[in-house]
């Protein structure tokens, strides 16, 4: 049972406050007999709210100072591989966004201290996020390889050209694949070399099976031969490659739910702790000792997380 005087119980009331202030004010601002915009301005189309330009004007700052460069935690070709269609300026203000949401929510629940790590896991989220969505995207773009080199095969059997088998298993497979073929075909028609388009695909989704595609059909170019045979031996080899691989998930899974449970434990404690006890997490942020404890405690979940992500992540 909550006590009273929990941080918690002040968080719910302080919430219905705002949600019944903004209610009386929607009821009595907004009347019945409101006219719309239409018909107020015939003819004159509504243009963006205040809050919208702000925000591209913001985004549009961030994109120019970002021109030219690349960031560390998030490379430019991220957003791409995660099939999102923001840039990195949206990113860091979504970003910021979130730093000073979890800011305010972690001060009203636990005060300073809360409020800095609640600052600080909020970016590290969303980062986590993309590199989650871009993940699997990528490890669906793997799983839809077999079948679409069947496809090519078998068009080049037909007596198709490679553009044209390109172009019918970009309409045949599904996202990802289906985008990234139909990116390959539109490249091509602009005045681009295929086979470049199809290395750079296979940069981007940083996929080593369609990289050996690509070059399988750079070689055939430049030698001769049947492709639609060697695309077959390609995918055979492909095809063995991936049952190893789900082989190889299956003996590490164990491994990988160890090491999210031993990460994630500390952190979810500590988050616990300060809803329930909020006297107790405050030696931590209230002294010396406790942030020098705190630092100590990241740097080894740290070590221990770069650690166990080379043991639970075998190369084969």
């Amino acid at each position: 049972m909550i006590a009273m005087d929990s941080p918690l119980v002040l968080v719910l009331g302080l919430l219905g406050v705002y949600v019944g202030l903004g209610v009386i004010v929607g009821i009595m601002v907004k009347s019945r007999r409101t006219v719309s915009a239409e018909r107020r301005r015939p003819g004159v189309a509504a243009g963006p709210s205040a809050l919208t330009k702000f925000t591209d004007s913001a985004v549009g700052a961030i994109n120019r100072k970002l021109r030219g460069r690349d960031l560390r935690l998030v490379p430019a070709d991220k957003f791409e591989q995660a099939g999102v269609r923001f840039s990195a300026g949206d990113f860091l203000l979504m970003c910021a966004a979130g730093a000073v949401a979890g800011a305010v929510s972690g001060f009203l629940l636990g005060g300073l201290g809360l409020a800095v790590l609640f600052a600080l896991l909020m970016p590290a989220a969303m980062l986590v996020w993309l590199n989650l969505k871009a993940s699997r995207r990528q490890g669906k773009f793997a799983d839809q390889l077999p079948d679409t080199l069947q496809m090519l095969s078998g068009s080049l059997r037909a007596g198709h050209s490679l553009l044209r088998a390109v172009d019918g298993a970009a309409d045949e497979a599904e996202s990802p694949m289906g985008d990234e073929l139909r990116r390959v075909v539109n490249e091509t028609r602009i005045g681009k070399d295929l086979i470049e388009s199809l290395l750079e695909t296979a940069g981007r989704m940083k996929s080593e099976d369609f990289l050996w595609a690509a070059q399988a059909i750079e070689t055939q170019r430049e030698v001769g031969g049947n492709l639609a045979e060697v695309l077959e031996n390609v995918n055979d080899t492909i095809r063995e490659r991936a049952q190893l691989g789900r082989q190889v998930r299956a003996l590490s899974a164990e491994g990988r739910m160890s090491a999210g449970v031993l990460l994630g434990l500390p952190i979810i404690m500590l988050i616990l702790l300060s809803l329930m006890n909020p006297t107790y997490p405050r030696t931590f942020f209230g002294s010396f000792a406790g942030w020098l404890l705190l630092g100590v405690a990241t740097v080894q979940l740290g070590v221990g997380a770069f650690w166990l992500s080379r043991i639970i992540k075998p190369k084969f």
